[in-house]
């Protein structure tokens, strides 16, 4: 591992400059993300630029601490079993964000960003600081391809974090016209250490990707994902993300719907406990006519937790005949819990149908009284009710796999507020 002392925004420069000439890729596109970041900064940090999609989230608590790399594949740190799960038959496994050839297996289409790199042409680097850090220091990352017309099942792309160190995978995932693919994936690990993958997706003509993501990283860990979808005629992206771990963890999805009459779903749950913090913000962009979107985001807040939804929806100029929703909930189980949200509609075509709203609420007292008074254990009423009141989410995940990893973790998470 890589010994940095300088913390923050001047560490991962420092890190940058004693890398020149090892990592894979462009590196003038690496070095104007380095100038890029060298001017943002750290959202929220000492040194970083105020930026409105930052505006509840700071990261200072990130530019106080130094991360070294992974230098190495670190054959010697083990994910524990629970980490893979047994129906995870093809798999790609990252630890530290390098590639594990040992704990993977052969998934066709697939290659190793350090060996094939790819940027693609969907980023921000010079507008948003993390994917400008990502662009600088990525090192490895999947690269999945799948030919048109071919159903490529279930992959699960799985990511182990460890003590001290920061990781930035680079993916990108191409699916050609009429192709499938449900993709699982997960990240979760051990310690204080820093997880900000960035994800190109692109999604062709009729083709459809089912796209679950279960973070479970460490409570002392920091994961800052951001995606990119592109999501062409008749195409179908339909997400959903779980954000359980972190200490601070940041979901920022931007998709476009380029095409006639692609589909975008992106639904997730935010379940937080303690002093967590987590950021689900999403834009989706209606670039083509007839796209439809759906967005329900639900928040479960314990302890002194804190969640952030932020969602936008652009429909351009010949976009008619848009259907765009978005809805935003939050239960708050502490009163020392908060929830910020932000959405919003911006609209240039006439022949559209858009909403969006957000509700906060408690557990309903009279609906706790009446399972009670049946006989229920306290623990056991609040568990139902809260499933209930995920299940919306929840419900339109409906692969099996999938399915069954998010209601486990759910279920895990509220045994470790009822212990």
């Amino acid at each position: 591992m890589n010994a940095i002392t300088e913390t923050g925004t001047a560490g991962f420069l420092a890190r940058y400059a004693a890398s020149l000439g090892q990592l894979p890729g462009d590196s003038t596109l690496r070095a104007a993300a380095a100038d890029a970041f060298h001017t943002l900064g750290l959202p929220g940090a000492s040194r970083g630029r105020r930026a409105e999609a930052w505006k509840y989230t700071t990261l200072q608590p990130l530019g106080d601490l130094s991360f070294g790399s992974s230098g190495s594949s670190r054959d010697d740190i083990l994910p524990d079993a629970a980490s893979i799960p047994r129906e995870a038959a093809a798999r790609i496994v990252f630890s530290g964000g390098r590639y594990r050839e040992d704990l993977s297996t052969s998934v066709p289409g697939f290659a190793c960003f350090a060996d094939q790199p790819d940027f693609g042409e969907l980023s921000w680097p010079d507008r948003d600081p993390m994917v400008a850090l990502n662009t600088m220091l990525a090192e490895d990352g999947a690269i999945l391809t799948i030919p048109p017309g071919h159903d490529a099942g279930t992959v699960f792309l799985i990511h182990y974090g460890f003590e001290g160190i920061s990781a930035h995978p680079r993916h990108m995932i191409r699916l050609g016209n009429g192709a499938r693919l449900t993709l699982v994936e997960m990240s979760h690990g051990e310690g204080c250490y820093l997880h900000n993958p960035v994800s190109e997706i692109h999604v062709a003509d009729g083709a459809v990707l089912t796209h679950v993501r279960t973070q479970t990283e460490s409570t002392a860990a920091f994961h800052l994902a951001t995606i990119y979808a592109a999501i062409a005629a008749g195409g179908t992206y339909d997400s959903f993300t779980l954000n359980i771990g972190g200490r601070i963890a940041r979901t920022e999805i931007h998709t476009v719907l380029d095409g006639p009459g692609a589909i975008v779903h992106l639904n997730g749950a935010q379940l937080l406990t303690g002093s967590q913090h987590a950021d689900f913000t999403s834009v989706v962009r209606h670039a083509a006519p007839k796209g439809t979107s759906r967005q329900t985001i639900k928040n479960v807040l314990a302890g002194r937790s804190r969640g952030v939804f932020q969602g936008r929806i652009e429909v351009a100029r010949g976009a008619q005949g848009t259907d765009g929703y978005q809805m935003n909930r939050a239960l708050l189980l502490s009163p020392d819990a908060e929830i910020d949200t932000k959405p919003e509609l911006e609209i240039f075509a006439d022949d559209v149908k858009c909403s969006h709203g957000a509700t906060v609420g408690e557990l309903d007292a009279e609906q706790l009284f009446y399972l009670r008074s049946r006989g229920i254990p306290d623990s056991e009423a609040r568990s139902i009710l809260v499933r209930a009141f995920l299940a919306e989410a929840l419900d339109p995940v409906t692969n099996d796999t999938a399915r069954g990893l998010l209601e486990d973790a759910v279920a895990r998470w509220w045994e470790g507020q009822a212990a």
